[in-house]
């Protein structure tokens, strides 16, 4: 069969997999690498990937492109007046509540665990 040299540009993390796959596998980088996309082309696209857009997908996506829209026709003043108004309002509603509500993202399980550990009650 013949062979044609290409050269591509991968994510640091992604050539690391795939070595080290080549490694477990004791088989060359490139063969894993064409062993994933011959697996790739047998899936059929439908399940592959969506052809649709992020935005327009759903009543709610067309909501929030519109609303996009109508923001990038404002002046960067307005824009940021109306992110000012925004955060005012918010800090209102949190006041009336009389509850504070916190979210806490972890890069890791192990983050979580240990941030759950270091603050049980």
């Amino acid at each position: 069969m013949p062979l044609a040299r290409i050269a591509i540009t991968l994510p640091q993390e992604v050539l690391t997999a795939t070595d080290r796959r080549a490694t477990e596998l004791d088989r060359s980088r490139s063969r894993v690498i064409v062993d994933a996309l011959r697996a790739y082309l047998a899936t059929p696209a439908a399940v592959r990937e969506s052809t649709r857009t992020a935005y327009g997908a759903d009543p709610v996506g067309v909501t929030r492109l519109e609303q996009l829209e109508r923001d990038l026709t404002k002046t960067p003043a307005e824009r940021l007046r109306a992110a000012e108004q925004a955060a005012l309002l918010a800090k209102r509603i949190r006041r009336s509540r009389g509850q504070r509500h916190q979210i806490i993202g972890f890069d890791s399980y192990e983050d979580f665990y240990e941030w759950k550990k270091a603050n049980r009650v």
